[in-house]
């Protein structure tokens, strides 16, 4: 009897203690799962990006795309529509915002140049939304150096407008030569030193916020 009654009692303490441990088990899983829970999104990132709508104000939708960043607008385009874009394009065009900038020709150009060494003129996409017009002339310099300048130009008026010298229309391989410096008049632009105008012979308006050709000239040298 009496190792009867020991053994009830072993297993008591037996079945205590094992209640115990899935308890503690069952409460450090909870503090594992709650703890989780609450740090995840410090660790978690997410990123969404939905284009303009269509049905937006376009108004609207030009104001808050003008407020953007040269970086927000490139990524902003990218999840636009071909129409978005080309609504937004329009919007530009229209917008009233032309300037104007004519640089003088005092600098100092080689005697044995005759002023320029490679011409073109400029042919726009003409859709009535991406279009340039005027000369672009390559005018050695009496130190080596070379620019780009760009006579009795006139481009529609688009976000981003850069110049590029590049191997073809595609923009596939270029040289920035910098941000167009206004839509209309004539302008200079250095040309980095070594560059090979014979492989960069296409004179590029491109505009970087939406990846489209406003308008080129292939130099002829």
């Amino acid at each position: 009897m009496k190792s009867l009654i020991g053994t009830l009692n072993i297993n008591k303490c037996l079945n205590k203690d094992s209640i115990k441990k899935i308890i503690y088990s069952a409460i450090g899983v909870l503090i594992i799962l709650v703890t989780v829970y609450l740090v995840s999104p410090l660790f978690i990132s997410t990123e969404i990006n939905e284009p303009l709508p269509l049905n937006i104000n376009s108004s609207v939708a030009f104001e808050e795309f003008s407020k953007m960043n040269e970086d927000e607008r490139v990524k902003t385009a990218r999840n636009m529509t071909n129409e978005q874009k080309n609504q937004m394009l329009v919007q530009f065009a229209e917008s009233g915002n032309n300037s104007r900038l004519d640089e003088d020709m005092n600098i100092n150009i080689s005697a044995e140049s005759n002023q320029s060494s490679g011409t073109a003129t400029f042919v726009g996409v003409n859709d009535g939304i991406h279009n340039a017009e005027g000369l672009a002339k390559v005018i050695p310099l009496s130190n080596n150096d070379s620019i780009l300048r760009l006579e009795n130009l006139k481009v529609t008026n688009g976000p981003d407008l850069y110049v590029y010298l590049s191997t073809d229309k595609g923009n596939s391989e270029f040289v920035n030569l910098g941000k167009l410096k206004a839509n209309n008049g004539n302008q200079n632009y250095n040309i980095p030193p070594d560059t090979d105008l014979s492989k960069y012979n296409t004179v590029l308006i491109w505009c970087k916020a939406f990846s489209v050709l406003f308008g080129s000239a292939e130099l002829k040298f």
